[in-house]
């Protein structure tokens, strides 16, 4: 059998029962790669001697009865913003083309300690930049379902992977919607956990108060495996959370009877492709068959989240972005007159037209006579977001609403209006203004076959919940059994 089909939890198992090698399971997933990944272009960096080092030590410690971790043995791809010890690191940008940092990300060691094995970096959108992942500086990957569709972003080449077979689970980031976003497009599980709840310590700054790590994988049991493993308190970042370690596995049970579900029936708005609509209706339905109170809710200041979002995401990355000057960090450039001719030349040169805007804009409203008028006032209304949320869950269990509003869409289709762009994440920002836990599980298809995600939304720290309701609606469904054949186009 071909190993690189079988689940995270599948491919586990069987190395750890003895049944295949480490070795074999990753000349399987390598020779996967290179049939597929020409088509796909989801990896910017591929770490096989060190993947090959690495799977034949934690065999030897399997052979010799050693307990080597319940990820032992499988192979994971990183998305490029997360730091790997000698392994370079580039956020798809010119402007980190060569850094090769010199520590792990916490969530690295993590993942390492239980057994996993990092077999390359994925592409993104420059600094976590898009929607999309084309604005990554060093290539386009493609969605799998369709060679001439985008496969969401900023986590698209993380996404890819998995859905085009080529890793059994992934890390991204999401800053407004990283990772369920491209989920939805590729038709995977995406997870973003409770903003503290995973160290960042490792992942390279956007915006500090959105950005959190999460896992994708093929089921939502994989993304729970991978999320017991990287979930804890780090002493390296001081925005993570100090709680007690769970067992996520335990929340996988196949039951929603009582539990209510909340529709924000105010944020469905007219503009949501007409596909979308439908398999975010069947989902209703499909929890309700199963027992699962449906209660209308309302939402009523989410509407602000987009702007909100983007006034506070640009201002923390102008903050964050301003080390890279050509003499900290970063791309320098060669010819230059004088120093403030070399900060200019060297940004100007090593970043993208994405993060140009967004540090423009971030620069703006942080500017004297500005910062009242926009970034205040957005602080001001990401409170009564949070409110928001903490009154709509006193009366439901979960939230449930669209991933995204449309399917993917053509490579270039919104290269001409950046705020067409950003209207793709109006479902995922507020979790992330909020610090809630959200995930994105395959919930359908539209008329041209490409993926739709249905994403559930729970209260801080209340992932058991999360993923109860999401592994209930997967095991009743069979939309996650479905796979790309990876046609050029269709």
């Amino acid at each position: 059998m071909d190993l690189y089909s079988l689940t995270l939890t599948e491919v586990a198992k069987k190395i750890k029962n003895k049944e295949v090698t480490i070795k074999e399971v990753l000349d399987d997933i390598y020779a996967r790669i290179d049939k597929v990944e020409p088509k796909v272009d989801a990896y910017i960096t591929l770490t096989k001697k060190l993947a090959y080092d690495r799977a034949e030590k934690l065999q030897q410690r399997l052979d010799n009865g050693e307990d080597i971790g319940v990820l032992g043995g499988v192979p994971i791809a990183i998305k490029d913003n997360i730091c790997t010890k000698g392994v370079k690191t580039t956020c798809a940008s010119r402007m980190l083309e060569n850094f090769e940092p010199i520590y792990d990300a916490t969530v690295i060691k993590k993942l390492e300690d239980a057994g996993a094995i990092v077999i390359g970096k994925t592409n993104m959108d420059e600094f976590a930049m898009g929607s999309s992942t084309e604005t990554s500086y060093i290539k386009k990957t493609k969605n799998p379902w369709d060679l001439s569709r985008v496969p969401g972003g900023s986590s698209g080449g993380s996404a890819a992977a998995v859905s085009a077979q080529m890793a059994f689970a992934s890390l991204g980031s999401d800053t407004g919607g990283s990772i369920r976003q491209p989920a939805s497009y590729c038709s995977v599980v995406g997870l973003k956990p409770t903003y503290g709840l995973i160290s960042r310590f490792g992942l390279i700054a956007f915006a500090s108060s959105l950005d959190q790590i999460g896992p994708f994988a093929r089921t939502v049991e994989d993304v729970t495996l991978m999320l017991n493993v990287i979930a804890g308190h780090d002493k390296l970042d001081t925005t993570s959370a100090d709680l007690e370690k769970q067992d996520y596995t335990k929340a996988l049970i196949n039951n929603v009877k009582g539990k209510v579900v909340g529709i924000p029936t105010d944020f469905i708005n007219e503009g949501i492709n007409k596909d979308v609509k439908r398999a975010y209706d069947n989902a209703i339905e499909t929890l309700k068959s199963l027992g699962a109170e449906i209660k209308e809710i309302k939402l009523e200041y989410a509407k602000y989240s987009l702007a909100t979002y983007y006034i506070i995401a640009t201002a923390e990355a102008s903050s964050n972005l301003g080390r890279y000057d050509g003499i900290r960090y970063g791309y320098r450039a060669e010819d230059f007159d004088d120093l403030d001719d070399l900060y200019r030349k060297s940004r100007t040169e090593g970043f993208g037209d994405e993060v140009k805007r967004r540090i423009m804009l971030g620069t703006y409203v942080l500017s004297s006579g500005y910062y009242d008028a926009y970034y205040k006032r957005a602080q001001q209304v990401r409170t009564l977001i949070v409110e928001n949320f903490k009154k709509a869950f006193e009366s439901c269990d979960v939230i449930m609403i669209p991933t995204a509003p449309n399917t993917s869409f053509k490579f270039g289709a919104h290269n001409a209006s950046p705020l067409e762009m950003y209207l793709e994440d109006i479902y995922t920002v507020p979790v992330n203004i909020a610090g809630l836990p959200g995930i994105s599980v395959p919930g359908g298809f539209d008329e041209n076959g490409m993926p739709i995600g249905i994403q559930f939304i729970a209260k801080a720290f209340d992932e058991n919940t999360l993923l109860q309701v999401a592994y209930t609606f997967e095991q009743n469904t069979t939309y996650h059994k479905e796979i790309p054949t990876i046609e050029e186009g269709k």
